[in-house]
């Protein structure tokens, strides 16, 4: 595909009456929300809530409430492998401290301007993770999590894409420090879409969406395929290469209606943090006033999808009005409230931690519930 094919070139209106026009025929339409479809349901790290992240033991326990995506953030390995942890510092999410043949490899790096002290996933090759085991990562919080500490290895995205595969789901790919991964040789690009197109998926049709906080790592991917790419927006600040380039551009400029219609040039839809579009706050944030209706609204007149995330299920991220019982750190019913409110707003999507619960609000509120 190139730069023009009906992306870069496109007006505004054009790139939007084309980005619809499509979708309605996607036979995955019941993918997308705002087409009288339900909207998806995307496995936050998997089941997380209930397994240790990033394992095929939450991804498959995710499967089984009904996700429609599972969803693995990837970082490399030094071999060039993607593999799937949130982070690339390993020590709080395996067992690598227990391990005194890579004692010698813990250090201390600056990743997107933080300097973190660990061990690092591109310091090892495959091999040498696969000695490794997964653990809880809040394991105060998620206490039933920690039984699973031990069981399952990193796994890679190839074995994720197979996972999903098997069970007739999809994939929502995330891209870590696209940037940093770039800077020592090893970009995120090019495994990642070798992979899909090993399984075939390398179309707007296919289950498959790719991720980025980066501009700058959609923009690259682009021009090489046609799967769907999301533009992440925090809640503040500014994505890290825009940082790094001395580019001015922020998460709040890419919330306005000007901002909306750039992003429409070069991805398919914004991931939102629930904090710019949670009823009552102000979608721009930092003194630009944007209501949630607005923004969603905004987003979906320029083409885009727009994916809520995250809706955890652990009783210190969820709004103070929403908490309610919290015995066991988790707050069952807050999160169930918070659910109908951000499908209220009509998104596409929404990232949990609870695919289960996830799955079950929006399918009693299709049926009148």
């Amino acid at each position: 595909m190139s730069a023009t094919d009906g992306r870069s070139g496109d007006s505004s209106a054009k790139r939007s009456a084309n980005s619809a026009a499509g979708r309605l025929a996607n036979p995955e339409a019941r993918h997308f929300g705002r087409h009288k479809a339900a909207p998806i349901v995307i496995a936050h790290r998997g089941a997380s809530a209930f397994r240790p992240e990033h394992t095929l033991l939450a991804y498959t326990v995710a499967i089984s409430m009904g996700a429609d995506y599972i969803e693995p953030d990837l970082v490399s390995t030094k071999d060039h492998v993607l593999v799937a942890r949130h982070e690339n510092e390993l020590s709080a999410t395996t067992d690598i401290a227990k391990h005194p043949e890579f004692a010698d490899r813990m250090t201390s790096k600056v990743i997107n301007g933080v300097r973190h002290t660990g061990w690092f996933t591109e310091d090892f090759t495959l091999e040498e993770l696969r000695t490794l085991r997964a653990r809880e990562r809040f394991p105060k919080e998620r206490r039933d999590n920690t039984a699973y500490d031990g069981t399952e290895r990193i796994p890679t995205l190839d074995e994720v894409v197979q996972l999903a595969r098997r069970h007739g789901v999809g994939v929502y790919a995330e891209t870590k420090f696209p940037t940093y991964f770039a800077s020592i040789g090893l970009p995120l690009e090019e495994p990642l879409l070798e992979t899909f197109a090993r399984y075939g998926w390398n179309d707007e049709r296919d289950p498959a969406f790719i991720q980025s906080f980066e501009p700058g790592n959609l923009k690259r991917l682009r021009p090489l395929t046609r799967l769907r790419l999301i533009q992440f927006v925090g809640a503040t600040g500014a994505p890290y290469d825009a940082v790094s380039a001395g580019d001015p551009l922020t998460y709040d400029d890419m919330v306005t209606p000007e901002g909306l219609r750039e992003v429409a040039r070069y991805a398919d839809g914004i991931g939102v943090v629930t904090k710019r579009i949670g009823p009552g706050d102000p979608g721009g944030l930092d003194g630009r006033p944007v209501s949630p209706v607005e923004l969603v609204g905004n987003a979906q007149r320029e083409g885009l999808l727009v994916h809520a995330t995250t809706v955890r299920k652990l009783a210190a991220r969820l709004r103070a009005e929403l908490r309610g019982d919290t015995s066991g750190g988790r707050a069952t019913a807050g999160v169930r409230r918070w659910l109908k409110r951000l499908y209220g707003l009509n998104v596409d999507g929404v990232i949990a931690d609870d695919p289960g619960l996830a799955c079950a609000v929006r399918d009693r509120l299709r049926g009148g519930g």
